[in-house]
């Protein structure tokens, strides 16, 4: 079975190619072609919890993550994960790679092909909030979807200064109390909001109630009973959203005029894990 380290997988992902991974495992997903049950939990305490996360995906295999989500941790990060890939036909152990780096990025890949595909045409300014491992996944990432003029990245105490004017704002913090306002937000904005802090919410609820499309990446995850769904959308109609994999395949719209705001709610998929750890051990397997 191949080992592959962090610095292994930070050399062999290729981030060029990850948007385009991902777009075509969240087509698969939402064609039904892909297996992924929500994601599930064990909680150690207060401390934090380890969920398991496994998926078949056609393009991308049979695969696994293990992922730790230990909010306190100060002198490591609060998202730690390993991947184990499998032969899916049959069932042997292929690989065991570090899944941190991962997680990360294709988080960040994630959000980014949502405002490739939601944003206006025109978006030039992009605004992060939050200042860890994600706000720089995605300055990293959305740079490498839209040819942005500015990009803001705001810390606590400067969110409203970044949110206003801007025509992308993505959300990437732990906060459980919004760190973007409805009020703050222009005619035609994208925004999109990977955080996580149930019960709460980094982003207001009025965004949700007057956004024109909200965009998540699979219904049967984002809602789910916790550690799985996105409470921002409880109570919601599943039928009022739509699939990221669904606009990409034209099954469902997307933005259809400027003037529309769209939203983008991740709780991350494991089919996302998979896409990125097939290109990694792609890549491995082309320089052994």
């Amino acid at each position: 079975m191949l080992v592959l380290s962090r610095a292994e997988v930070e050399e062999l992902l290729d981030l060029d190619e990850l948007t385009d991974a991902l777009a075509r495992a969240h087509v698969e997903l939402s064609a039904g072609a892909a297996s992924m049950p929500p994601r599930i939990a064990a909680f150690a305490g207060d401390a934090g919890l380890l969920g398991a996360m496994p998926a078949y995906l056609p393009s991308a295999g049979l695969g696994c993550k293990l992922v730790s989500l230990f909010p306190g941790n100060v002198d490591r990060p609060t998202h730690q994960a390993e991947i184990v890939v499998f032969d899916p036909e049959n069932g042997s152990p292929v690989a065991l790679m570090d899944g941190t780096y991962i997680t990360a990025m294709r988080t960040a890949a994630a959000a980014a092909l949502a405002a490739r595909t939601l944003a206006r045409e025109d978006a030039r300014v992009l605004a992060i909030l939050g200042t860890g491992v994600q706000s720089r996944a995605a300055q990293e990432m959305f740079p490498r979807v839209r040819d942005f003029a500015e990009i803001r990245v705001a810390g606590r105490g400067e969110y409203e200064d970044a949110v206003r004017g801007a025509d992308v704002v993505h959300a990437t913090t732990h906060s459980p109390d919004p760190v973007v306002l409805d009020d703050w937000l222009e005619p035609g904005v994208h925004v999109s909001s990977v955080g996580y802090n149930a019960p709460g919410s980094e982003i207001d609820p009025a965004i949700v109630a007057r956004a024109d499309v909200i965009c998540i990446e699979s219904r049967g995850s984002a809602f789910a009973p916790p550690p799985s769904g996105a409470p921002e959308l409880a109570g919601l109609d599943p039928e009022r959203v739509v699939e990221l994999g669904e606009v990409l395949a034209g099954t469902q719209a997307g933005r259809t005029s400027a003037e529309q705001l769209t939203l983008y709610k991740s709780v991350g998929v494991a089919v996302q894990d998979l896409a990125a750890a097939g290109l990694v051990l792609a890549a491995a397997k082309a320089r052994a």
